[in-house]
């Protein structure tokens, strides 16, 4: 499953950690902000927080202003795509002539390009870094470049790994919502819950506290304190009750170390 590109036709070739490979994009390559147009960017739990914050938009007023509702391919899951400008280039909303407004907080996505990175499955003990490959598009001339890295350094360099690090618990739902068989659906309840703890983490708050939520699982002080003050903390927290929900996983009084 690819949720870090959206870009369609490509034909991936596998790529490991430490597959080595020659890019920079800067302002001075001659295809700078191309790569931001006509786009499928799927935002992730993290993205969502990174923008709003950074917009100063509630969790609500981002997603009515700058995305727009999907399923994830072979699965039921509700997912959020960011809304491209209605012109004729279909831009993305951040974009300039000089580059990104939100360039510290960008997507996922695209602090990964050129690279796309997919998991094949979820299996017990597989390996969750899964396999990369590049998003060779005609228009980057990034690749002409001489700078050397390895996909380790980039994605270092990127600051993609933090990224993954905090969206692996949903990640690793959505693999397994995937590997599903056909007939197993989510009730729209189950549906509802995921989409509004996966984006809408301002509206999880106020279920959390301020519904019967809290009075229906025996949950440490130490924890309702940690995600009442922290958004990512509150993030893992939602994945790890999903997982209960979905799979009956884990435990809610180990919620959060």
């Amino acid at each position: 499953m690819d949720i870090s590109s959206g870009m369609a036709g490509i034909k991936p070739v596998r790529l490991s950690i430490d597959s080595e490979f020659e890019f920079e994009c800067h302002k001075d390559v001659k295809c700078f902000t191309k790569c931001c147009r006509d786009i499928n960017i799927t935002l992730t739990p993290y993205d969502i927080i990174r923008l709003k914050n950074h917009l100063q938009l509630s969790s609500e007023e981002f997603l009515v202003l700058y995305t727009e509702p999907q399923l994830l391919e072979k699965t039921d899951l509700p997912v959020v795509t960011l809304k491209l400008l209605n012109d004729d280039l279909k831009s993305c909303p951040f974009v300039r002539e000089d580059g990104c407004t939100v360039y510290k907080d960008r997507p996922t996505t695209c602090r990964y390009y050129p690279l796309g990175v997919a998991s094949l499955s979820h299996k017990e003990g597989a390996d969750n870094e899964g396999f990369y490959f590049f998003v060779n598009e005609p228009h980057c001339f990034g690749f002409e470049e001489k700078k050397k890295w390895t996909i380790r350094e980039w994605r270092k360099n990127q600051g993609v790994d933090i990224h993954d690090e905090i969206n692996e618990g949903w990640t690793d739902l959505v693999v397994r919502k995937r590997s599903f068989p056909k007939n197993i659906k989510l009730t729209e309840q189950s549906k509802k819950m995921f989409f509004l703890v996966s984006y809408n983490i301002d509206k999880f708050k106020q279920f959390v506290f301020e519904s019967s939520f809290l009075s229906r699982y025996n949950i440490e002080a130490e924890t309702i304190e940690k995600i009442k003050k922290d958004e990512i903390a509150l993030l893992e927290f939602g994945i790890k009750w999903l997982k209960q929900l979905f799979f009956k996983e884990g435990d809610l009084d180990e919620m959060i170390s």
